[in-house]
């Protein structure tokens, strides 16, 4: 029986998700009835296309619902993250060899779960490819990355439990 995916996220990801949620539930909600409201008082519902998007509208905010409704339900709550091993939320500073006529570059991101993933501010999800293959490495570990653009060889400088550094060498 294949295991039950657990989005892994901090307590703070989890305390925003959560308030999220709870406007989602009541202000916006509230929010949509009004224009479905506004709607219906607009008379012809066969041809009126401001009541067809507020119907849009709302199932888009019901999905929305029951999506987050489902992550929180299904979330593991990370407590402490070790500097000895990569975990999910632990920083990492790897070092990806030459490849593809790209000279070798030093990296630092963030591992997280998929619902924080942020590739822009270097927060990469623990169910990404290089996010999979880092997951339980330590200092000097290397390992090999399958993607779409290539085989990658990285090989991981530092481990931090915060999941920052102090020093960013980001090129």
């Amino acid at each position: 029986m294949e295991q039950e995916y657990r989005e892994k996220m901090s307590q703070q990801h989890f305390d925003a998700e959560k308030e999220r949620l709870s406007y989602l539930k009541g202000t916006r909600r509230s929010e949509v009835a009004d224009q479905l409201a506004e709607a219906r008082s607009h008379g012809d519902l066969s041809e009126n296309a401001e009541y067809d998007e507020a119907r849009n509208e709302q199932a888009r905010l019901e999905e929305e619902i029951k999506k987050l409704e489902y992550t929180l339900e299904h979330a593991e709550i990370v407590q402490s993250v070790s500097s000895d091993i990569v975990q999910t939320y632990s920083g990492v500073m790897l070092s990806r060899a030459e490849f593809n006529g790209q000279p070798q570059r030093i990296e630092t991101l963030q591992i997280v779960g998929r619902s924080e993933a942020d590739y822009e501010k270097h927060k990469i999800s623990d169910d990404s490819p290089i996010g999979k293959a880092v997951l339980g490495k330590r200092v000097g570990d290397t390992f090999i990355v399958e993607a779409p653009i290539g085989i990658m060889t990285f090989t991981v400088l530092e481990i931090s439990s915060t999941g920052t550094f102090d020093n960013n060498p980001e090129v």
